[in-house]
């Protein structure tokens, strides 16, 4: 496994960087910190903590050992070079650049570690089309529904009497009634009184 950082817009030339890391390139961790306390250069500083950075990296997200790893990769890249100016002879203008530089590292593994699959992972569902949900939510609904109008265990079940309920099938005799009516003959059945 490969573990990345990187420090950016460091502001530092990139020649000056280039020199401090082609030392330790290649190198594992320890070695490496331990060169870079002894470089004379200006440049070991960003260098050691951008290692050290990536060593926390390794250990905390990954959980991998300190002592496994080695510098892979390390690489210095120009970053924004700010221009600037200050006056020479004849009113002339000399150009400063102030330039900065950016800092990738890979650190690698010397024996790969393979880990373990605690629980392998339960596929996710095909998704359901919206009728389908509204059925279901339908569905049990009605059964919570069905639930509540059941009476519990030890409840004696009691029939409520509703006013409105009385006259529900009412029609059937008005019908009945209409019928008799009908018998009469076909000028009752013309000049027969609405209900008003």
């Amino acid at each position: 496994m490969e573990v990345k950082a990187k420090a950016r817009y460091i502001r530092m030339s990139p020649k000056k960087v280039r020199l401090v890391i082609d030392v330790v390139r290649g190198m594992d961790i320890a070695p490496a910190l331990a060169q870079l306390k002894f470089i004379n250069k200006r440049a070991a500083t960003p260098v050691e903590k951008l290692i050290k950075s990536a060593v926390a990296n390794a250990t905390h997200n990954f959980e991998l050992k300190e002592d496994n790893l080695f510098i892979k990769e390390v690489r210095a890249d120009d970053g924004p070079t700010l221009k600037r100016w200050h006056p020479r002879a004849f009113g002339r203008a000399g150009s400063i650049r102030k330039r900065s530089v950016h800092i990738s590292l890979i650190l690698g593994e010397k024996v790969e570690t393979k880990k373990e699959v605690e629980g392998k992972k339960e596929k996710l569902a095909a998704p359901k089309k919206v009728e389908e949900v509204i059925n279901e939510e339908i569905k049990k609904e009605e059964k919570r529904a069905a639930d509540q109008d059941k009476p519990k265990e030890g409840e004696a079940s009691k029939e409520i009497f509703d006013e409105r309920e009385k006259g529900k099938h009412r029609h059937k005799e008005h019908l009945d009634t209409l019928r008799e009516k009908e018998k009469g003959g076909f000028a009752k059945k013309i000049f027969r009184r609405k209900a008003s």
